[in-house]
């Protein structure tokens, strides 16, 4: 047995036993919820974040993160399986290294993998051999090839010999119920047989389902693929509600029909526009390295373009509303937006649309407020930053009255909309969530 493979074997020994300790560096909305589960999967882990409010958070036995309970925290922290630390010279006792760090976009639309290469030469400091590094920040394929491997080497160790990299897309999705980290199928794939095989058995002692692939970069296109091909149906079924609309047909009621059929037809949605951080962002990462092979994106450039152009549809909606039900211009309205989140029933705001409209609602001179149950405050963001620290107003008959119309962004659950449809002029219905409740009115106009 060589060197690298008996390294190899060792590791793989440690997995087994549940002695291998666990680095998941990045405690946000994928890394807190992975390092829970490798925790329950009887690995000893500890996070590592830059954010020391997180750690603080954390020790006091608090979860900012909802698909992590408080109880869930706290049990893995009493049984002493997870521990976290802003002191990545600690990196150097884990022997299991997994990457959750942010992957935006500069303002330009290129890839910003400035977290991940940062990340990358802090784990550099105190790389030794017999160590697994595994990235699962969404990337354009290549990136753990042509990115991570090289800023690891320059410490003369070598991938698949000293130490054994590979990546694993993340597929956690807040507010879905249904699925947790550990019941979610996981791809994986390593840099070379030994990796694979590492890559492989420990996440195999994670989740309960792993589909092994045959290359770091084709992992790190499933995670396109599966984002793009979300981001191009909802860009269609958005264009086919402005053709639908212009013709009086209600696109909620074509989809709620198209549905039944049970086989070539899948239901997607319209929308005020994209939010989250994997779909407006996730396909242009495979745009950028397009253009390295010379080939066009059609679908995904035409797909982004339809999908940021909603806010601007929705507030022109909102405006002629206003104008042709209540005789008011917008510019000297009141706007209440209910719901920040980008999606129903988390508190997620990251590249929410709700953002979108307020900015277009006050270029236009209106004045904009809005009330969201799972966001109390709207927090320091990239792009609004002129937003920072506005809060919820909370909905009672004097508020909604106070407004010359309400726009629903995000149908969360926890929303009283048939208080809505009592006490408000007009409602401008993005997401059919009146509709959807059984709830008619004569003010409502869906957009």
């Amino acid at each position: 047995m060589n060197d690298h493979s008996s390294t190899s074997q060792a590791l793989l020994s440690k997995i087994a036993g549940r002695g291998a300790r666990v680095a998941v560096i990045g405690l946000g909305y994928v890394g807190l919820p992975l390092a829970i589960a490798a925790a329950r999967g009887g690995f000893p882990v500890t996070g590592f974040d830059i954010d020391p409010q997180k750690i603080v958070a954390i020790d006091a036995g608090r979860s900012y993160i909802e698909a992590v309970p408080d109880a869930a925290l706290a049990e893995e922290m009493a049984q002493g399986r997870f521990a976290a630390t802003t002191d990545f010279a600690r990196l150097a006792d884990c022997d299991v290294i997994i990457i959750c760090v942010p992957t935006p976009l500069t303002k330009h639309r290129d890839p910003d993998l400035s977290f991940v290469t940062r990340t990358c030469e802090r784990i550099a400091e105190t790389l030794r051999p017999g160590q697994l590094v595994v990235l699962e920040s969404t990337t354009y394929p290549g990136t753990t090839d042509e990115v991570v491997r090289p800023i690891l080497e320059k410490t003369g160790l070598r991938s698949a010999r000293d130490f054994f990299l590979g990546f694993s897309p993340e597929r956690e999705e807040p507010g879905n119920r249904d699925f947790h980290t550990s019941s979610i199928p996981k791809v994986v794939a390593g840099d070379g047989a030994a990796a694979a095989e590492l890559v492989e058995a420990f996440y195999g002692a994670v989740v309960e389902t792993v589909v092994p692939v045959s290359s770091p970069a084709t992992a790190e296109a499933v995670k396109l693929t599966e984002n793009i091909f979300r981001a191009v149906n909802i860009a269609l079924v958005n264009e086919l509600k402005l053709v639908y609309e212009a013709m009086g047909i209600d696109i909620w009621e074509v989809i709620e029909a198209a549905k039944t059929k049970p086989f070539g037809y899948m239901p997607f949605y319209p929308g005020p526009g994209l939010g989250g951080h994997c779909i407006p962002i996730d396909p242009f990462y495979l745009t950028w390295k397009s253009r390295e092979y010379e080939l066009p994106t059609r679908f995904i450039e035409l797909a982004g373009e339809i999908n940021s152009a909603m806010p601007r549809h929705v507030v022109g909606r909102l405006a002629e509303a206003l104008d042709m039900r209540l005789g008011k211009a917008l510019s000297r309205s009141k706007i209440l937006v209910i719901g920040l989140a980008y999606k129903k029933n988390v508190p997620d705001i990251r590249e929410s649309p709700s953002l979108k409209l307020i900015e277009l609602i006050e270029e236009r001179g209106g004045q904009a407020a809005f009330h969201d149950p799972h966001v109390s405050e709207i927090p320091s963001t990239r792009e609004y930053m002129s937003l920072k620290g506005r809060r919820s107003v909370p909905l009672s008959e004097e508020t909604i009255k106070g407004f010359d119309a309400v726009l629903v962004s995000t149908d969360h659950d926890a929303v009283d909309y048939a208080a809505l449809a009592r006490w408000s002029p007009l409602i401008v219905d993005t997401r059919n969530a009146l509709a959807r409740k059984g709830i008619e009115s004569d003010a409502i106009v869906k957009a």
